[in-house]
């Protein structure tokens, strides 16, 4: 018979030293985010993120999604890099680009599925062969809630898990498992009267504390989005051409966030500081070299090159941009001649008389 209560122990020792910040383990027992979950897709919420509606309560019910399943392990990963004022001024320079510090190194979901796997192998050296299924933001699985019930943090009203001495700049995995292993308490919730998140939005897509309307988010705008950003939020997007950070930044509890220490998070490419003239030159084969390995793969080219010629909009008006966005107008695809084609008026409107 094996001791659980040593082995809960020993597992959040291991995660630690796999480099993981913190793990803890929940019941998988989510009946009230099951039901917001389904308010959500019901209102429309999740846009052409068809497959958010696709495995029915799969992603609220662990054990139907693995059957066997009767605890969670969840681990956190910090990921943030001490730069905020960095990526504020990145913000306000309108010829840079502004890209989501979490796409900024490797793709995560390699980083946390191999440490992940290795976790489960010096289970399995305790306990023998056990049933188990890691997740790394891969799979119907709703995480946060996982996590806020395994002790890692609570949700925020932008949706991001917060932790009171963390901030919120890390990532998440899973570790589904047949293990009767005992549970850790879930964590309370700290955000009070505060609405900063939600204030600052570009594009006020945080429509109420805890609902977060992707279709409004420069986030999925930019990346999950395949069509055309719609004219609404061009503008509001600014220079922001791969997700959207505002609401972590303007957080106060990330003031406690950690600087990671793993070098696969470090900024690639000079993407922290790149120019997005620089990046809208980029060719499909440069594209691709550039971001192997990283979560901007996912945009695909020409989804990169729509949400730069809208930056490239909004930016200050120069012959340089123009000329950069004059070299793209008879572009093979519709949807970067039209962007192309509304950031050249912009900048027309704000050329000097």
């Amino acid at each position: 018979m094996h001791d659980w209560a040593a082995l809960a122990a020993d597992i959040k020792r291991w995660a630690v030293e796999l480099g993981f910040q913190q793990a803890g383990i929940s019941e998988g027992t989510l009946a009230r985010d099951e039901a917001h979950l389904e308010r959500w897709l019901a209102a429309g919420h999740h846009g052409e993120m068809h497959w958010m509606a696709a495995h029915g309560r799969k992603r609220s019910r662990p054990g139907e999604l693995v059957p066997g399943t009767i605890r969670v392990v969840s681990v956190r990963m910090d990921y943030g890099i001490g730069d905020d004022a960095a990526s504020w001024a990145t913000l306000a320079d309108g010829e840079r680009a502004y890209i989501a510090r979490y796409a900024l190194g490797r793709d995560y979901h390699k980083v946390l599925r191999n440490r992940l796997q290795r976790l489960a192998e010096r289970i399995a050296g305790v306990v023998g062969p056990f049933g188990y299924r890691a997740f790394v933001d891969s799979a119907p699985v709703l995480e946060r809630a996982l996590a806020r019930d395994a002790g890692l943090g609570w949700i925020g009203k932008h949706t991001c898990l917060i932790h009171a001495k963390a901030g919120s700049w890390f990532f998440l995995g899973e570790l589904y498992t047949d293990l009767p292993l005992p549970l850790d308490a879930p964590a309370s919730e700290h955000c009070g009267t505060c609405t900063r998140c939600i204030d600052i939005c570009p594009t006020r897509a945080i429509v109420a504390p805890w609902v977060l309307d992707a279709r409004r988010c420069i986030s999925y705008l930019t990346i999950e989005n395949p069509g055309p950003i719609p004219e609404a939020f061009r503008r509001p997007m600014g220079n922001r051409v791969f997700g959207c950070d505002d609401c972590q930044l303007v957080c106060p509890w990330n003031k406690f966030a950690k600087r990671h220490a793993l070098p696969d998070f470090e900024p690639r490419n000079g993407l922290d500081r790149a120019r997005l003239v620089e990046l809208f030159a980029w060719e499909e084969d440069e594209f691709l070299k550039r971001t192997e390995g990283s979560p901007i793969r996912r945009t695909g080219h020409t989804g990169w090159l729509r949400n730069l010629a809208v930056a490239l909009g909004n930016a200050p008006h120069s012959d340089e941009v123009v000329a950069a966005l004059a070299a793209r107008a008879g572009h093979p695809s519709a949807l970067v001649r039209e962007h192309v084609a509304w950031a050249l008026s912009e900048q027309a409107a704000k050329a000097p008389a």
